[in-house]
């Protein structure tokens, strides 16, 4: 069942159906905004996507509206406050991986003026080679957090299906994410 199927059915939370009317697949080009999509993704692994999602606040509120440059600065009091923060979920490594990525993300903007412009740039690679790139430059990101994240940012193809009146919406926002 696909995404998009699965919020039709009775059974499916608001939460759900309130990220698939207007967050997934959506084209996200502020760089704080896919560094928080980022974050989330790495931090669903192992866990319901329902959780991120009721907790999404939480992680916006504890890692400083996911401005980059600020969490690129974390100190260790600021890793032992989230290590401890029951409001988002309490891993190191994916604590870790977030500080670090957003080091990372400051190479990126030196380099290529934003993340938006680096995921651009690279756009025209395959969901393989995404995935290759991603586990050069950030921990913690395997093949689906990469798919996930790329679907779900509107850099490929896949986040609704065809018969979804959001796969529309998103086809007039970003109408090359087809060619990929």
């Amino acid at each position: 069942m696909s995404y998009c199927d699965y919020c039709l059915e009775p059974k499916a939370k608001d939460v759900h159906i309130d990220y698939h009317n207007t967050q997934y697949g959506f084209p996200i080009k502020d760089d704080n905004a896919l560094f928080g999509r980022l974050i989330l993704e790495i931090n669903q692994a192992g866990l319901s996507w329902e959780t991120i999602l009721n907790k999404q606040d939480n992680f916006k509120l504890a890692y400083d509206q996911f401005d980059i440059e600020t969490v690129a600065a974390y100190s260790e009091h600021d890793r032992g406050r989230l290590l401890s923060d029951a409001g988002i979920i309490r891993n190191k490594l994916k604590v870790n991986a977030a500080i670090y990525n957003a080091q990372q993300l400051l190479v990126i903007r030196a380099e290529y003026g934003s993340f938006s412009k680096w995921l651009d740039q690279n756009n025209h690679l395959i969901k393989d080679e995404w995935t290759k790139l991603f586990k050069k430059t950030f921990k913690f990101v395997g093949g689906e957090i990469v798919n996930e994240f790329l679907m779900s940012t509107g850099y490929l193809p896949g986040a609704h299906d065809e018969h979804c009146p959001i796969f529309a919406e998103i086809d007039k926002l970003n109408p090359k994410w087809r060619e990929r």
